[in-house]
């Protein structure tokens, strides 16, 4: 009976914004999808549905903050499966450790979150289509509206840097925030980016000469084996730029490992990632 009494409670707290489906979340529990981990001392949190103003439209978001005051802010840009449960969940902890965040649905454009019926699950040719729509100039636009809402908000520390982070399409998107709003932003972090490196001009791994920030990459050892040189064309540009960054290759881990939800969810390398990722704030915000 308790355990039944704490899926109902968590089957409410993720259908009731509509982030997530009763279908979704029964995807995510027959997966075995486990909660994140606890964060000790964790501070009381808000958390609320939000709608940003873009150049494009009206992008939904979800904002989540500590209760007690000003905090540091920080934008998310999800993976390709976009802005659901386990994104919702990954930055509730992230406020809980003192942070004002701010995560996006990327492909507001086309239709409201969740924009992927079954979550991490979803087969990428359904939702392949919502990623091609975006680019360098999507990118930009939105980060600085993105970022420029979050500088309204009360909760949100103006005498602090603000940090961004993105997930697979999203690594690239947070290198070119950090580029668009170099005078906010902080920090950078990629978590199995894809498309970091290319060999156009305006790879988003050459935006690090427009940023003040120090970068954090984590790579997926799938990825470094598809792409082997990759890391040191970050290494170079970031060096070059005179920039701070840490890039690593996590062994073991393939494309996607981070998200709780997703099929090749790696915890113990996501929590090692995690932990890269608060002392990368702690430093750098």
């Amino acid at each position: 009976m308790c355990d039944q009494d704490h899926f109902e409670n968590d089957r409410r707290h993720y259908e009731s914004p509509g982030l997530v489906t009763r279908k979704q979340f029964g995807v995510m529990l027959g997966a075995g999808i486990a909660l994140t981990p606890g964060v000790a001392n964790a501070a009381a949190v808000l958390e609320s549905e939000v709608t940003v103003t873009t150049p494009d439209g009206a992008a939904d978001c979800y904002f989540v903050h500590p209760s007690g005051g000003p905090a540091p802010g920080v934008l998310i840009w999800p993976d390709i499966f976009g802005l659901r449960a386990s994104f919702r969940q990954m930055s509730k902890r992230l406020a809980e450790s003192g942070y004002a965040v701010l995560v996006v649905n990327p492909f507001y454009r086309v239709k409201k979150a969740p924009t992927a019926e079954a979550g991490g699950a979803t087969p990428l040719d359904q939702v392949r289509p919502l990623a091609q729509g975006l680019n360098e100039t999507t990118h930009m636009t939105d980060a600085r509206a993105l970022i420029g809402w979050l500088d309204q908000q009360a909760m949100v520390a103006r005498n602090r840097k603000m940090g961004t982070q993105g997930y697979c399409m999203g690594g690239p998107i947070a290198f070119r925030t950090a580029a668009a709003v170099p005078d906010r932003v902080g920090a950078a972090a990629s978590f199995h980016g894809g498309g970091l490196v290319t060999q156009n001009p305006n790879s988003p791994h050459l935006q690090a000469a427009k940023t003040q920030a120090q970068f954090l990459v984590a790579i997926a050892e799938s990825d470094d084996k598809r792409s082997p040189n990759d890391k040191d064309a970050m290494k170079e540009a970031f060096a070059k730029a005179n920039l701070a960054a840490e890039i690593e290759v996590y062994i073991g881990t393939a494309h996607g490992w981070c998200p709780p939800d997703s099929q090749v969810y790696n915890e113990p390398q996501a929590e090692k990632a995690w932990a890269r990722l608060l002392a990368l704030y702690g430093k750098a915000l």
